[in-house]
């Protein structure tokens, strides 16, 4: 390696935009509500440079007040651009305070912008003989390359690459670096409003580099050219020397490189760690501990708070500590602790009294002193993480803070039961209150033992998802959040995942008992936090009467399970075979050759360069040619070769995921597929189906609808039925906006789709073509979700300009119903979130944003979240009352599955006429609105025919 010191200058603003918008479909919010992506998305690729490369010094640069020379050359240079969004102004200070307490030194110059402070500060570092490494994804840095400057770019996906002066020439097609400001003065640049040559495009800008070497070349050269593009190049000279002049960084901004200040030194742990922790972030705390803490490779944590280990409940896993061997050499001192939190309370810091309880005498002792309690917090520890099959190693009990008891379990069964009959009268005394972090898990846990969870229950990650819906809910995060504590690691107790890692079990009951009661004496302390919280939102209610019913209802659901039949399923997995095997053969027909059609690389080549199926095909951030399922989309109506391909996409992706997963998913114990209902995933309220998920079966297709043929009865006595919620969206819609004419046709038991072409047609109902039922369809469903003219256009026949008059007159016809929407976005605007017909919130912080995308995004969400959230809560009621209605009854038949706006029961043949019945009534019944809730009902030997 060679001994040349290397510099890294960092790009601050590209880097923090890039960070931002990667967090946009799921922003990172913190408990304040404060959008932290910016920060999140930029110290990321911050320590990721810093750990891959080890720079031995560093710089971040910004820009400030923008090129005051470039915009005295060309008024409108960047006029064009955004507001920047709030969540990228309020992270910049933070951003700063964070490279201070790491001594980066912040590189800024007002009137200059971080371009040029780059470009000159790596001239003056090159000719002290510094190899320089501009860390930006803008091309346009390409024009300073040399033997020792380089550009390191973040590339689409993760990783970086470096372009030197051979990757320059390759992908401007130029034979110096220099000439890539001739290129991007000739091409323009339209996000930085560089006007550039009128009519020269990439293409034409790399044919005149290697004409005419350059912009004066080109002007120079003019009689060579022809037509329409001498014309334009001769009137617009003076447009291409400025364009050129625009585009050229400058090399001379008053900043000085001195290499003793940009040495990369030893960070001010403590201080980082204290805005890391005011900012909430746990898993960038121990990104940063572990790049300023060198460690083996082997002895490295993983560090993703999404995995959980296989032998403990689903409370999700906790972070495990850094390394202890400084980045810069010298004893750290004791600062990098093992831990990855800033004056937080631990188990070591925090008086407790934690006791595990002895067999025989004591156990009944306890048991009576825990009968006397009014509520208490109660946590399962078991050998896995599948409730089904997982077994018993202890119960954790708390109702006093800082005080608790651990029960350990025999690992004998028939003892185990023994021991549960002793707490049963615990579990099964309505007058308790059950507290728990994910009390579905243990209530699930527990029936195995014939122990069912009586009394009232209050769940601390449902209280949370109601009053925060847009965080996360694992229990280590809200200890941290709201109590300032960091519990116990898993992995300090049983090890990383991997053939090593203990069961609970092996775990010494010492330990067994800390952790087991810490977790029940947090919980205990968060249902005190949250609830003052759920009234203060306003959700108590909703927390009362839906989601804590609806705990019992799931967990009852998940137990029974429903059949499979796998013989139909290796049939159909067969036939699917056949049919992929044949769509290969007509794609390799139109392609002429045979070639990986699942490499997205291969694929494009084929379509783009070989078929030329489009004159100018996107492409993807690394170059290559996109063949993602919106391409591909867009093109399937004229190109066979791409609808084949769709269709083996989606074949194969049904086989995978379905057709051949399904049966490694049966249970071995029950012989049944046991999906995991979710309550806490999605902000709008709608449950989420897992392992398998059940919502996600495609069923547009007819081999996707032939999956639903392998969901059978238990036995033949009995038959499955399907109760189905018909347009309950648009109902709800129609109701809470008021509008008559809509109202009316629900009323009057119309083809809403019908009656809505009939009105924005402007014929007569019974001369409604099926084409135009199909364009209002769209509408209908396409306006709950904003659909554009040219989101309509995309899915319909119609043209730009006929779906925009269709749009129009939609609203024209339905006026009530744009004046509600609106009505949405200013309720959202004015208190920041908007509600179902429950009070279920949807928090909305962008929706005063000033950047147009983000906001618009949020407008969106004010009017669909309110009546996707309401349909989400009208069938949890209507579970919830039917579930209630089969346990009073002592009725054979029972509920299965929720997939959307449809209900799957198992039924018992002899309920059949009186389960039609009960489950109708119950389910149009459950919330009154100014339209008629409908409900369609269906019977099969299997989900299909049911459906």
């Amino acid at each position: 390696m060679s001994d040349q010191k290397r510099l890294f200058l960092v790009d601050a603003y590209a880097l923090i935009f890039r960070g931002y918008y990667a967090f946009i479909k799921n922003p990172r919010i913190n408990s304040k509500g404060e959008d932290t992506s910016a920060i999140m998305g930029f110290m990321n690729s911050l320590l990721d440079v810093i750990k891959r490369e080890r720079p031995d010094h560093l710089a971040v640069c910004f820009d400030k007040g923008g090129s005051v020379d470039r915009v005295e050359m060309f008024e409108a240079y960047k006029a064009n651009r955004d507001e920047t969004p709030e969540g990228i102004r309020t992270a910049i200070p933070y951003i700063h305070d964070i490279l201070k307490a790491m001594h980066i030194p912040i590189m800024v110059k007002e009137g200059y912008e971080a371009d040029d402070v780059i470009g000159t500060l790596s001239r003056q570092a090159e000719k002290e003989g510094y190899k320089v490494f501009m860390v930006t994804p803008d091309k346009d840095f390409a024009q300073l390359v040399t033997d020792n400057i380089f550009m390191y770019r973040p590339v689409f996906g993760g990783g970086y690459e470096t372009w030197g002066i051979p990757e320059v020439q390759k992908k401007f097609e130029v034979a110096t670096p220099e000439q890539v400001i001739d290129f991007l003065g000739m091409m323009g640049d339209a996000s930085d409003n560089i006007p550039g040559l009128p009519g020269v495009g990439e293409k034409t800008a790399k044919k005149f580099i290697k004409q005419f070497g350059s912009m004066e070349g080109l002007l120079e050269n003019t009689h060579e050219l022809k037509g329409k593009m001498k014309e334009k190049v001769e009137a617009n000279a003076e447009l291409g020397k400025l364009s050129k002049e625009l585009a050229k960084i400058m090399l001379d901004v008053p900043v000085t490189f001195d290499a003793k200040d940009f040495e990369l030194d030893h960070p001010d742990i403590d201080k980082v760690k204290e805005i890391f922790q005011e900012l909430e972030f746990r898993r960038l705390t121990d990104n940063f501990l572990k790049t300023f803490a060198e460690e083996p490779a082997e002895a490295k944590t993983e560090s993703s708070e999404k995995a959980t280990a296989p032998n403990v409940t689903p409370k999700e896993q906790k972070s495990a500590g850094a390394g202890q061997f400084s980045l810069f050499g010298g004893d750290t001192d004791g600062e990098v602790e093992s831990d990855s939190e800033f004056k937080r309370r631990t188990i070591e810091s925090t008086a407790h009294f934690y006791q595990s309880v002895a067999p025989g005498m004591a156990t009944k002792l306890f048991v009576k002193n825990l009968l006397n309690q009014s509520s208490v917090c109660f946590d399962t520890e078991t050998t896995g993480l599948n409730p089904l099959t997982a077994e018993l190693v202890g119960i954790a009990f708390a109702w006093e803070i800082g005080k608790g008891f651990y029960v350990p379990f025999p690992e004998n069964k028939d003892e185990a039961q023994e021991l549960i009959e002793v707490l049963r009268p615990f579990f099964e005394n309505d007058s308790i209150e059950k507290i728990g972090q994910n009390l579905k898990y243990d209530i699930k846990v527990l029936a195995k033992y014939n122990i069912e969870v009586k009394g009232k229950l209050f769940d601390t990650m449902l209280a949370h998802y109601l009053i925060n819906p847009d965080m996360r809910h694992n229990m280590d995060v809200l200890a941290e959040t709201y109590l300032n504590y960091t519990p116990i690691s898993i992995t300090e107790l049983i090890g990383k995942k991997g053939k090593n890692q203990l069961s609970m079990r092996e775990v010494p009951l010492e330990k067994q008992t800390e952790y087991g009661v810490e977790d029940a004496d947090i919980t205990l302390q968060l249902k005190e936090h949250f609830q003052n919280e759920l009234t203060e939102a306003n959700t108590q209610k909703l927390f009362d009467d839906i989601e804590i019913p609806l705990v019992r209802v799931l967990a009852a659901m998940e137990l029974e399970g429903i059949n499979l039949d796998k013989a139909f399923l290796n049939s159909l997995s067969s036939d699917l075979n056949n049919d992929i095997a044949t769509l290969e053969k007509k794609i390799y027909e139109a392609a002429g050759e045979e070639f990986n059609i699942a490499s997205p690389k291969q694929l494009g080549i084929v379509l783009f360069e070989k078929l030329k199926l489009v004159d100018k095909p996107k492409k993807t951030k690394t170059g290559q040619y996109s063949t993602a399922e919106d391409v591909l989309s867009y093109l399937a109506k004229d190109h066979d070769i791409i609808q084949n391909i769709l269709d083996y996409r989606g074949l194969a992706k049904l086989k995978s995921t379905y057709v051949d997963a399904l049966p490694e998913q049966v249970e071995p114990s029950t012989g049944r597929v046991h999906t995991d209902y979710m309550q806490t995933v999605a902000a709008t309220g709608r449950l989420s189906s897992n392992n398998p998920n059940l919502q996600n079966i495609p069923i547009r297709t007819e081999r996707g609808r032939q999956v639903r043929k392998a969901f059978i009865p238990r036995n033949e006595d009995f038959i499955l039925l399907a109760a189905d919620y018909s347009q309950i969206e648009l109902r709800i819609i129609a109701a809470l906006s008021e509008e008559e004419t809509m109202i009316e046709a629900f009323n009057h038991g119309e083809d809403i789709h019908a009656s809505t072409a009939s009105k924005v047609f402007n014929v007569p109902l019974s001369e409604v073509t099926r084409e135009q039922r199909a364009n209002a369809k769209t509408v209908n469903f396409g306006i709950i979700y904003g659909v554009s003219a040219f989101g309509l256009s995309n899915q319909t026949d119609l043209s730009r300009g006929e779906a925009k008059e269709l749009i129009d007159t939609y609203y024209e016809t339905y006026p009530k119903l744009k004046a509600y929407m609106n009505k949405q976005v200013d309720f959202a605007r004015d208190h920041g979130y908007v509600q179902t017909v429950l009070g279920r919130r949807r928090y909305l912080k962008d929706i005063n944003s000033r950047n147009a995308v983000v906001r618009g995004a949020a407008e969106r969400n004010a009017v669909n979240a309110p009546i996707q959230g309401s349909a989400a809560d009208i069938i949890k009621i209507a579970m919830i009352n039917i579930y209630s209605k089969l346990e009073v009854g002592n009725y054979k038949s029972k509920m299965l599955l929720q997939v959307h706006d449809e209900l799957v029961f198992d039924i018992y043949k002899p309920e059949l006429e009186e389960m039609k019945s009960l489950i109708k009534t119950e389910m149009e019944g459950a919330y009154k609105l100014a339209v008629p809730l409908d409900v369609d009902l269906g019977i099969g030997d299997n989900w299909l025919e049911a459906h």
